[in-house]
């Protein structure tokens, strides 16, 4: 079964705990042994696995930043100035993360999430969420 969620983003580089939208698809589903896989459309934005705490999503932002800074002479930049978004996503980020299922929910740990990281917004993006039953 394949579905699609919209991901609304407000801030130029945000991070979005989209677990709760997930969970809700794989109820929606009636699976209750399998797997999802969650998939992002967009080649500035990326998921993760992690924990939804505000000062390591800082963290986490900073060291983009720090790492891969905006406007440092970027050979795309001279197309649309967004290639530092183009080149975290490439280096810290993935399209895709897969999660299990069981008795209809996702197995993550006790303080995992699923985050969607918006790189160049905002936008509206769209998710892939696609659930197999096994």
């Amino acid at each position: 079964m394949l579905f699609e969620i919209e991901v609304p983003t407000k801030g130029r580089f945000q991070i979005i705990d989209i677990t709760r939208e997930i969970q809700h698809v794989v109820w929606r589903s009636d699976v209750t042994s399998g797997i999802v896989v969650v998939f992002t459309k967009h080649t500035t934005t990326g998921l993760l696995i992690n924990e939804n705490e505000e000062r390591l999503l800082q963290d986490i932002k900073a060291k983009m930043k720090e790492l891969v800074p905006k406007g440092t002479g970027y050979g795309h930049d001279t197309i649309d100035s967004n290639a530092h978004s183009h080149i975290r996503a490439s280096l810290f980020l993935s399209p895709e993360v897969v999660v299990p299922i069981d008795e209809g929910e996702l197995l993550l740990g006790t303080w995992q999430r699923i985050l969607f990281v918006e790189l160049d917004g905002p936008r509206r993006r769209k998710v892939l969420v696609k659930i197999c039953k096994c």
